[in-house]
């Protein structure tokens, strides 16, 4: 029986953000539904932008806290009510607090989907990292996916699907392409899809209509 909880691990992501993210920053964990969700989003790794990063927050520690764009891929794929999405586009980052947080990821939840990132190594900026600390984080983030036990992963962008696939991937040769990995034992559906936000901002329209065929096929 898998007794290790995801909580277990914060403790070791907050050891890699000394050795690979900013220094002033807080590492960046996951949030949502932790059993059997139908779907586990990874994304590449978070910024300075996620108001939980400042060392000073006492709330959950969770992907696109205080950000705008990327709630729009969930809303428009159906697995965030429009009341929600609402509340987020008229929030300034600073508006938001450890309630409104809570009453987003407990939205996230009820709609059976965990988000996290590959590199849980915050930096102040943008910036790529390298594919050799990404790949530092492959083995943590496979423990999260045993834990628990998504239906369906759906990975952002051809660094963070090449890194977990392990093989080169262009996103644009893989859309609606299922792959599969094994992780101590269970097999796991893979889907990449293209990055929708920052950079990436052009293409969410394609990451919108490939996740929802993902949806309707898969779940």
């Amino acid at each position: 029986m898998n007794t290790l909880k995801i909580e277990d691990l914060k403790q070791e992501y907050d050891k890699m953000q000394v050795q690979y993210g900013a220094l002033e920053l807080d590492s960046i964990y996951n949030g949502g539904c932790e059993e059997n969700p139908d779907i586990c989003f990874v994304f590449m790794n978070p910024t300075g932008k996620n108001i939980a990063s400042d060392k000073s927050w006492k709330g959950r520690k969770s992907p696109w806290l205080g950000t705008k764009n990327i709630w729009k891929l969930f809303y428009k794929t159906h697995l965030l009510s429009e009341e929600v999405f609402n509340k987020i586009q008229e929030k300034k980052p600073k508006d938001w607090n450890y309630e409104f947080c809570d009453y987003v990821y407990e939205e996230v939840t009820n709609h059976k989907i965990f988000i996290t990132n590959l590199g849980k190594c915050t930096q102040v900026d943008a910036r790529p990292l390298e594919d050799e600390v990404l790949k530092k984080y492959l083995n943590l983030l496979f423990q999260e996916i045993d834990i628990i036990k998504p239906k369906v992963i759906i990975t952002f962008g051809n660094q963070v699907s090449s890194i977990i696939l392990n093989q080169k991937i262009s996103v644009s040769e893989n859309r609606k392409k299922c792959h599969q990995i094994k992780i101590k034992g269970n097999t796991y559906k893979i889907y990449p899809v293209y990055y929708p936000v920052g950079n990436g901002i052009f293409n969410i329209d394609k990451s919108i209509e490939d996740i929802n065929w993902i949806i309707e096929n898969e779940l």
